[in-house]
């Protein structure tokens, strides 16, 4: 990917974000909390045992040291056998209730435990935008909240294009439809052809910023009977993906591809089972609203984040690691996800 590339990297106490904007859109947002397994992140090395071997499923389950077993598939050639000591590197993250993929690197020794950290955030940063420094502070955290908001929309809206796109994760795939309002006066096929390749585009931006893969189906403006020049325009938007596998577009205009999982959904990360913002998302954003107060308003000599009582419970120790300047009230007249931050 080329273009202006900014880097944003916010550590509020529980949980570091980090963000990549380029041409002035958000590309990837890292999120690590305190309370993950380490032996699960992406890049993780482990010394693991196989716990079972399934030949059905063409892999094994190994202990990493941890409490959920991970999955290493293995070719038809492989053999692997119940107890043996093996040394693995995590090659996508766990989501969706299953555990983390593994991929050999060789023998192993000694019980199951970690063996070397996955890479930081600030590590990560590096790797995505070389030779670019990271921004930290005020303009950090507004980044990895305005990216979050981005992440967790249905929708979006290009006016100047035209184009409005909705993407969609169920169990099965991702549904990624493209609408566009055709501006009057333009050539119909040209402004079709221009549609898809910016809505390919923002897809294929938005799918990586939720961190997303499987099996994706879009639904293209038009039909297929630009298929050739469709695929091309697929190709170059999805280019940074080395992975990606693509299909053919079909004579109504749909176009199925893969994409390799790697990491927890961003959605995983943030929500509930009912869909709601987590117990630990919400006091995190808390404490994080709280950091960037103590940032911006140096004269105050104390802040008090007053929140429902079960969200103060999580954010206190967190609040506590921000210094003297933050305190945290537990205030029952508060509902959940309505704290707010008080002078003192």
């Amino acid at each position: 990917m080329s273009g202006a590339v900014e880097v944003f990297l916010d550590e509020t106490p529980g949980e570091t974000r980090g963000v990549v904007m380029r041409d002035g859109l958000y590309t990837h947002l890292l999120i690590q909390r305190d309370g993950d397994a380490p032996e699960t992140r992406l890049g993780a090395r482990s010394a693991a045992r196989v716990t079972e071997v399934n030949p059905g499923l063409r892999g094994a389950f190994v202990d990493l040291g941890g409490a959920a077993p991970a999955f290493l598939p293995f070719g038809r050639n492989d053999r692997l056998r119940q107890g043996e000591r093996l040394d693995v590197v995590v090659s996508a993250e766990p989501r969706a209730g299953k555990g983390a993929v593994v991929r050999r690197l060789g023998p192993g020794e000694g019980p199951p435990r970690l063996l070397q950290p996955a890479p930081t955030i600030a590590e990560q940063l590096r790797d995505l935008a070389p030779g670019e420094e990271s921004v930290v502070g005020i303009a950090a955290i507004d980044a990895v909240i305005e990216a979050e908001e981005q992440a967790m929309a249905r929708s979006c809206g290009f006016a100047g294009q035209g184009i409005d796109l909705s993407l969609e994760r169920t169990r099965a795939l991702i549904a990624v439809d493209i609408d566009h309002a055709p501006a009057p006066g333009r050539d119909p096929k040209q402004a079709r052809a221009v549609a898809n390749r910016e809505g390919l585009r923002q897809a294929a931006r938005l799918i990586g910023l939720r961190r997303w893969g499987g099996l994706v189906v879009i639904d293209l403006v038009g039909d297929g009977q630009d298929a050739q020049a469709q695929l091309v325009a697929a190709r170059a938007a999805f280019g940074h993906e080395p992975q990606a596998v693509f299909g053919s577009v079909s004579r109504f205009g749909l176009l199925e591809l893969s994409l390799p999982w790697r990491r927890t959904p961003v959605e995983e990360i943030l929500l509930d089972a009912d869909g709601a913002p987590a117990l630990q998302t919400r006091a995190l954003s808390l404490v994080r609203r709280l950091r960037r107060q103590i940032l911006s308003n140096t004269a105050s000599p104390r802040l008090v984040l007053r929140c429902a009582p079960q969200e103060a419970a999580v954010a206190a120790p967190l609040v506590a690691a921000l210094g003297p300047r933050a305190a945290v009230v537990g205030d029952p007249a508060v509902a959940p996800g309505r704290g707010h931050i008080e002078e003192s």
